[in-house]
């Protein structure tokens, strides 16, 4: 995710990431820019007609700019939400994660060896949900608790699930063992179960993609009015034609490009959720709080 002032103009105007999407969208823009030269050379030269003898206008375009607009609006906000949704989980995770430390903290014995075990677990259970979310949990990443933790999360096939199973019955032993009291239990029992809340709500996010059709038509939307746009504007801007077609494109397309981007949040791009910077605040507070001895 980028760091970013939003009060200085000079730096966003020419941030690298603008270098990014022109590399992204440059085969688009080289190919539209190739048939608008044709269009113009073959209106202007070849057939040899002056821009005002060519039937061409740009009132349709700017009816269809309008709808399309609107359609962009649409895309790009459906885009937001799941954006911020994925952060609203994850900012839930993160008090979740501090609540469930907090707790055992002032319910576990200063000595109990079992506040070491919670504070690396709680620590994994982020890390192999972030991993989770891109499809496939780096061992390596997590943190072995005791011996058996390898050889358990490795015959795992969802080892959020499995991790999250395990701080269960690692409770659930502590109140058999007379640790804990049935209302410590209680309120431990809330933040176990939001972990597996907050696990389904991004997995919802991750598995359920803008519908098939309205992703369709819109990018048939886009290059329908793109690539009768030089018809359009032939009449008025005759050869610049060229670098307007450009500019409109570049517009059109770099918001399309973006609200791909931030449909998915859990991911690796540029504007996906810090997701790596989350899950190691959350390991480091959880054990600062968890090794205190007051």
């Amino acid at each position: 995710m980028v760091n970013y002032n939003p009060k200085i103009w000079f730096e966003l105007i020419f941030h690298s990431y603008s270098k990014q999407v022109v590399r992204t969208l440059l085969p688009a823009l080289v190919f539209l820019a190739v048939f608008s030269a044709v269009v113009c050379y073959t209106v202007l030269d070849l057939i040899d007609l002056e821009p005002h003898e060519f039937p061409g206008s740009t009132a349709v375009h700017s009816l269809l700019g309008i709808v399309l607009g609107l359609f962009l609006v649409f895309r790009t906000n459906s885009s937001y939400d799941r954006w911020w949704e994925g952060r609203r989980l994850w900012g839930g995770l993160v008090n979740s994660s501090r609540n469930f430390a907090l707790k055992l903290h002032a319910a576990l014995p200063l000595d109990h060896p079992d506040r070491t075990w919670f504070a690396v677990m709680t620590g994994n259970f982020a890390v192999a949900l972030k991993e989770q979310l891109r499809r496939g949990v780096l061992v390596n990443e997590l943190e072995v608790s005791d011996e058996h933790f390898a050889a358990e999360i490795q015959q795992a096939n969802h080892k959020p699930n499995r991790i999250s199973a395990m701080m269960y019955r690692r409770v659930e032993d502590l109140g058999r063992q007379g640790v804990l009291t049935s209302h410590q239990l209680l309120n431990l029992d809330k933040e176990l179960k939001d972990f597996t809340d907050i696990l389904g709500a991004c997995e919802r996010i991750k598995k359920t993609p803008i519908p098939y059709s309205y992703m369709m038509y819109i990018k048939k939307f886009i290059f329908i009015y793109l690539i009768t746009l030089p018809f359009g504007l032939i009449t008025t801007f005759g050869y610049f034609t060229i670098p307007t077609v450009l500019l409109v494109s570049f517009v059109l397309l770099s918001v399309e490009l973006i609200a791909e981007e931030i449909e998915d949040p859990f991911g690796r791009d540029i504007n996906d959720l810090p997701t790596d910077e989350l899950s190691e605040t959350i390991r480091k507070n959880v054990k600062e709080i968890l090794a205190a001895r007051t």
